[in-house]
């Protein structure tokens, strides 16, 4: 495992649409990043890991809380409508660059997603590593949320979103499991976010993770459920 080279990324641009510093909001007495922070501090298997960000307040509260924030993200890479790929891609060749390493597999740890545990990456890895995985993605159960439930408004009638030919009224533990994408953990080959441009390989495996630890903060709703979850974690 120690010859496998890991990089973990914590995109936190500074701006925010929905809540203002939200990569920085307090939460339970500390910055949102530092448990994404901490959680990467904590792995077993990261090699090295960084704060991506283009704000220079994140940048420095980010190295207090003891991560390695190498540079101030480019601002085309920073605005509303950046994506997290080409954010990605610009870390890792820097950082292979600077150190003149090669990686194996690179980590996307959001710190909207706080959360999440050390635990939870290593068991990506592991996965990854045993399984000769491309990629492995952390899902939850969408629970109530199944697409068989779900509407769409068509010439101002509510129809069903999939039509199966009836209102399908079976108890949700009846329903197919389905899964959604958390935000937690997006862990990808070298090879196939820097040539094949993705995070999803042909070989991709999912992390299960539990409903509390996929909490992903995108409003104060969200950020008081978490302040619960990490309260009663205490």
């Amino acid at each position: 495992m120690n010859s496998y080279n890991v990089l973990a990324v914590i995109p936190a641009r500074g701006g925010s649409k929905g809540l203002r510093n939200k990569n920085i909001r307090d939460l339970c007495g500390y910055p949102l990043i530092k448990y994404s922070i901490d959680c990467a501090k904590k792995s077993m298997f990261i090699t090295d890991f960084i704060v991506s960000t283009d704000s220079i307040n994140i940048s420095e509260i980010s190295k207090s809380l003891g991560a390695h924030v190498p540079f101030i993200r480019p601002n085309e890479l920073s605005s509303d409508n950046a994506l997290s790929l080409p954010v990605m891609q610009h870390a890792t060749k820097y950082m292979e660059t600077s150190l003149d390493k090669i990686y194996d597999a690179i980590l996307m740890l959001q710190p909207t997603t706080p959360l999440r545990l050390s635990i939870d990456v290593d068991t990506a890895i592991t996965l990854m590593l045993n399984g000769n995985y491309d990629s492995v993605i952390s899902v939850v159960d969408v629970d109530g949320y199944h697409p068989y439930r779900m509407k769409k408004i068509q010439n101002n009638l509510l129809v069903n979103f999939i039509d199966q030919g009836f209102e399908d009224m079976r108890p949700r533990q009846e329903l197919p499991k389905l899964y959604i994408r958390n935000g937690a953990v997006y862990l990808t080959k070298r090879n196939i976010l820097m040539e094949q441009n993705s995070f999803v390989g042909e070989k991709c495996a999912p992390l299960v993770m539990d409903k509390e630890r996929s909490i992903n903060i995108d409003t104060i709703a969200d950020f008081k459920l978490a302040e619960f979850y990490l309260e009663n974690q205490k």
